[in-house]
């Protein structure tokens, strides 16, 4: 028999009986399909938590400086030692594009009637972002630098400002609609706390295109560093420096490392020096290991798929022993009744494969939709993979009926009713 021949009994096997096959089917189709719809959603948030790194930019060092010593009411004693970490960083030209705190400013925002206390974090019924509060931050001249920003209006933040305690601000561009809708904000005056700063400048989206819907990212408000003579706040104890290139990075954190062992006495406080490389390389395997579960939990049902063709095709043996016997007698080959019988338990589980693709398919776009609001197919490595495990399947699953039905004898297989 060759296997054409082989391919054509399969068939009409299958299709002979519909409904049965069709149920056989089930645990191989849902199996598919939960797992291409896991990895690939997986996939997309992956995308969509990259494409947010970089847009804030690459190359960067996350400082961080913890003070331990507080007074009674828990009040921090720490020193301030932003000044001396950004004039070690500026003396690092070769290695160091720029440093800023990265401090929250807890001031209320108001500009007419609208004021950042009024405003909250809002979704529709499918989770979409429809409007956020402003974020206000204490930066440096180097903001922008180091939060990979660019200007669409005005100025940014400049060195003058800080030494003559300027109260200036730059706006986001969702924090800029926010307060004054399409009007140019530069120019005029906004009360943070009753303390007029007027804006200076507006920086451009951060992320473009759909990406950029309703982006919280872009909600900000920029005030000078010094402006926490008159607003208030601890000192700073997270701090980004951004560096030249990624050949540099290791060189940069070890002499801030260096630096800060030096400057901050180990029983008032503690430091620490990340690179933005290690988040994403740690972020990439917590999100392997997740995908490796989730997809192990939907690889169950395709274990369980595996038993039910298993258990079909010993169904097919015995309902077939004659037409088993009958072959033998003629002079068939063991070979070639094991190739009959794998042929159709492949066959059985590339049709609920692919059927599975279809769903699979389906579900990573339905997820993509609704989850991250961007559209999500299955990568061709996945659709080739889910297909290829399906026929893998059934020939693992078929071997047992296959060598039992080839092991039957003749003379015993022809006596069956």
């Amino acid at each position: 028999m060759n296997i054409r021949q082989a391919l054509k009994m399969a068939w009409r096997s299958i299709w002979g009986k519909k409904g049965r096959s069709v149920l056989t089917m089930l645990g191989i189709i849902i199996g598919i399909a939960a797992v291409m719809t896991i990895v690939s959603a997986m996939n997309g948030y992956t995308e969509k938590t990259m494409e947010q790194y970089a847009a804030m930019g690459s190359n960067k060092l996350e400082v961080y400086i913890w003070n331990y010593l507080y007074d009674e009411d828990g009040n921090s004693l720490g020193k301030d030692y932003f000044p001396d970490l950004y004039d070690y960083c500026n003396s690092l030209k070769e290695l160091v594009a720029g440093v800023t705190p990265e401090a929250y400013c807890n001031a209320t925002a108001v500009y007419g009637t609208k004021s950042s206390a009024n405003m909250e974090w809002e979704y529709d019924d499918n989770g979409n972002l429809l409007s956020s509060r402003p974020q206000l931050y204490y930066g440096s001249d180097q903001y922008s630098a180091c939060n990979n920003l660019t200007l669409a209006k005005g100025r940014d933040l400049t060195p003058m400002d800080m030494e003559r305690y300027n109260q200036v601000c730059v706006l986001g561009s969702e924090a800029a609609k926010a307060f004054f809708g399409t009007a140019d904000p530069v120019g005029k005056a906004m009360q943070f706390n009753g303390q007029n700063f007027f804006v200076v400048g507006v920086y451009a989206p951060r992320l473009t295109g759909e990406a950029a819907k309703n982006n919280s990212m872009d909600n900000i408000i920029v005030l000078p560093y010094t402006a926490r003579r008159v607003l208030g706040g601890e000192a700073p104890e997270q701090f980004v420096v951004k560096v030249k290139n990624a050949e540099s990075l290791a060189e940069a954190a070890s002499r801030i490392r260096g630096f800060l062992k030096g400057l901050v006495n180990p029983n008032a406080g503690d430091t620490q020096v990340y690179s933005n490389d290690e988040w994403q390389q740690s972020m990439n395997e917590q999100m392997g290991m997740i995908s490796l579960v989730l997809g192990g939990i939907a690889a169950i049902s395709l274990l369980v798929g595996g038993i039910g063709i298993m258990n079909i095709m010993l169904v097919t043996v015995t309902e077939r022993t004659r037409e088993i016997g009958i072959r033998r007698a003629i002079g068939a080959q063991r070979s070639s009744i094991i190739t009959q019988f794998l042929m159709e338990a492949a066959m059985l589980c590339g049709i609920g494969g692919i059927i599975g693709i279809g769903l699979g398919t389906v579900g990573s776009y339905v997820a993509g939709r609704l989850m991250f609001q961007m559209t999500i197919y299955p990568a061709t490595w996945i659709t080739a993979c889910a297909f290829s495990l399906s026929v893998a399947l059934g020939i693992i699953f078929g071997i047992y009926p296959a060598v039992k039905a080839a092991n039957l004898q003749p003379v015993e297989a022809l006596r069956a009713e």
